[in-house]
């Protein structure tokens, strides 16, 4: 454990929030072993929390989440009524199909929006990597 707070103490932050213990235990794995500090939380509430600390410069948000959906989750984040403005990235990952106008509207507001099906761990630590 230690090891991993060493060479994550220079790095980006990550949450990531997923309910799917297997997708999140992949994603955590491949991001920790980029030098990413990543921290997983599952819940919705919990994850909005979280994000609302504006400790993370990245946010993997899944959409289908227990408690609040990660649709509703977006919106609060990125509403104008935050304070202080949300200066995380937001990456949609679902596996979801969205209605067309539902989808273009969370692409509208997230920094991202990926298929979790069509990814794998080390493609979303090369999108990461690329959004700077």
């Amino acid at each position: 454990m230690d090891e991993q707070q060493t060479t994550a103490q220079n790095s980006k932050k990550i949450l990531c929030i997923e309910d799917e213990r297997f997708i999140s235990d992949l994603y955590a794995r491949a991001l920790t072993n980029a030098g990413y500090d990543v921290t997983v939380v599952n819940d919705g509430e919990l994850g909005l929390h979280h994000a609302s600390s504006n400790n993370f410069d990245i946010i993997l948000l899944d959409i289908m989440l227990p408690t609040i959906n990660g649709v509703d989750m977006l919106y609060k984040l990125k509403s104008e009524h935050v304070t202080p403005a949300l200066r995380s990235k937001v990456i949609i990952t679902t596996n979801l199909d969205q209605k067309e106008e539902i989808r273009k509207q969370v692409e509208e507001l997230a920094d991202g929006y990926l298929i979790k099906a069509e990814i794998t761990p080390k493609q979303l630590v090369s999108y990461l990597q690329q959004l700077g």
